[in-house]
């Protein structure tokens, strides 16, 4: 297929990982070179167990998973099972992936991918940019050889998710996060990388209503209205009984989910924040973006791990990020009922670990 983006994802495969390997897998412009994985949501073997899960549930065996660093830079270790559940899938059950994890890793599967191909791989980081970081000290020409990266990370001018001021993925590893966004200052790119933090990704907000869809797209029976209804008791303790296994999957997953922005947020839907970062990558007119000079703190003692964004350009730099700041979540969520629907309907009632 001509004009294929090649896509090197590195994620923390918690809830709304998964819905963008997913995603991924169901848009036929993204070539997936390779998924690489890191801790945060959960573990980084949790990580990389529910990647391959997923993978093999979209049908795609085929692709290369590999570990990288298991922790922080120099922070201990956090994970949260509040949000994604204790294995990072929430209500959700999968069969056991049947193919092992890369005896490669992670970082030198990013390291090897951009040397082989200059200038043409995108980097999606859905995660904490402990592997990037890492990727960076080893090649500092890292950026250029690069298309582009693209990160799901930060708050730029609205509330945090983990603090006032942190969004998780950059809370995670706030030297890590420094590390790269002071690279990509350092080694000019031939295209700045593209933030996607919480001011666009919280305005994705999947809902009941758009499971069914999905479901309905996908030619499963029943549609899930039921399984993942708010308020119907005893129905919300009931498991997904869906034909199809990946509507089956995004029911239990998404529940769960939708359990805890309940909880946190007052709203019985989820905040795909990974999909639409991948959505983007695939497709840049999803996002509107001002080009900014970002930084991270570090040694705040109630700010370590903000993105600091010179939004009025005091410091005097040039830009070293895109900071998105509209998104057509409204096209972004019928893009995602209809690939992943349809995704589903080609796997078809009975799965399948098929390649391309």
């Amino acid at each position: 297929m001509p004009d294929r983006i090649p896509l090197l994802i590195d994620c923390d495969t918690g809830i709304d990982d998964s819905l963008a390997l997913l995603y991924a897998c169901a848009s036929p412009e993204a070539e997936i070179v390779a998924v690489t994985c890191c801790s945060g949501n959960v573990d980084a073997e949790q990580v990389a167990e529910n990647t391959r899960a997923v993978l093999e549930l979209a049908g795609r065996t085929d692709i290369e998973v590999a570990i990288g660093r298991r922790t922080p830079l120099i922070r201990p270790l956090e994970t949260t099972p509040e949000t994604h559940g204790p294995r990072g899938i929430g209500y959700a059950e999968l069969p056991p992936p049947t193919r092992p994890v890369s005896a490669r890793h992670g970082v030198d599967v990013i390291l090897d991918a951009v040397r082989s191909r200059p200038g043409e791989v995108t980097l999606v980081t859905l995660g904490p940019l402990t592997n990037l970081a890492l990727a960076l000290l080893l090649e500092p020409e890292l950026p250029r050889l690069l298309r582009r990266w693209v990160l799901m990370g930060g708050t730029y001018r609205v509330a945090g998710n983990t603090s006032p001021r942190e969004e998780w993925n950059i809370h995670c590893d706030p030297e890590a996060a420094r590390i790269a966004f002071r690279a990509f200052a350092d080694v000019r790119p031939p295209t700045l990388p593209l933030a996607l933090g919480l001011d666009v990704t919280e305005r994705a907000r999947f809902l009941p209503d758009h499971l069914v869809a999905l479901a309905r797209r996908a030619g499963s029976r029943p549609d899930d209205s039921i399984a993942i209804a708010r308020d119907e008791e005893p129905m919300q303790a009931v498991r997904s009984v869906a034909s199809n296994p990946i509507v089956r999957y995004l029911a239990d997953a998404l529940r769960f989910y939708m359990e805890f922005h309940d909880r946190y947020d007052g709203l019985y839907g989820a905040f795909v924040h990974d999909p639409l970062a991948l959505a983007a990558a695939l497709d840049p007119t999803l996002v509107r973006s001002e080009a900014l000079t970002v930084d991270v703190e570090t040694h705040g003692a109630i700010t370590s791990g903000e993105t600091v964004a010179d939004w009025r350009h005091l410091w005097g730099r040039e830009p070293n990020c895109e900071v998105a700041v509209a998104a057509d979540a409204d096209r972004f969520l019928a893009d995602f009922v209809e690939r992943v629907g349809g995704l589903a309907e080609r796997i078809g009632d009975h799965g399948g670990r098929t390649t391309e």
